[in-house]
């Protein structure tokens, strides 16, 4: 029997930038953060096991990573965003993997969900006096997914509900769309990172 994500070592992917290395979790979405340099992002990512564990509502495998490869970054990785795909994407998550991993998507939503319902509309600024508030921030992630839906072989006219919006993705990525711009386990890594990491900036930004 072939073991699932949940029974053995997590696999990881660097995605290594002139600034930036993202270590992404291969069959987590949304388990992906950055450091300055290969051994800094594993121990980042290793840092957010039990946080991202909670976001999604599960026991994650303990043990080492097991790291099954490298992509060269690029000017989008070192601005601070995972952003290429790698030679894994050939072969796409499918059945009930491929629903695992939009239910981790899902997951993903809900609690940023959870957390803006707890937050004040306010956040700490930064030393310069720059950063979004919270109703900022929830714009942006709702229309970087609008914008990022045609990638995956749909659209979205603006203005559309969240919910709505947030439907019709997943109903196309668990049809596992095949040759659109962006593969759906791409996509999903790409999404999810973006929901919780926005998600913890609110939590780690509260006044």
């Amino acid at each position: 029997m072939t073991p699932t994500p949940a029974d053995r070592p997590p696999r990881v992917y660097l995605e290594e930038g002139e600034r930036w290395v993202f270590a992404v979790a291969m069959d987590w979405p949304g388990w992906c953060r950055r450091g300055r340099g290969a051994e800094d992002a594993l121990s980042t990512l290793d840092a957010y096991r039990d946080r991202y564990g909670s976001a999604v509502g599960r026991v994650l495998p303990a043990g080492d990573f097991e790291v099954i490869g490298s992509v060269a970054g690029t000017t989008t990785t070192d601005f601070g965003a995972p952003d290429v795909r790698g030679p894994w994407d050939a072969e796409p998550p499918t059945g009930t993997e491929l629903d695992r991993q939009v239910d981790l998507l899902e997951a993903s939503w809900r609690t940023l969900d959870a957390v803006v319902a707890a937050s004040g509309p306010d956040l700490r600024k930064g030393p310069r006096g720059g950063g979004r508030d919270r109703d900022g921030i929830v714009a942006h992630v709702r229309e970087a997914e609008r914008s990022w839906a045609p990638k995956v072989g749909t659209r979205f006219p603006p203005r559309t509900p969240w919910a709505e919006q947030r439907a019709g993705l997943v109903a196309v990525l668990r049809d596992g769309p095949v040759g659109t711009p962006w593969p759906v386990g791409y996509t999903l890594r790409r999404m999810a990172w973006h929901v919780l990491d926005h998600a913890w900036e609110i939590e780690d930004k509260q006044v």
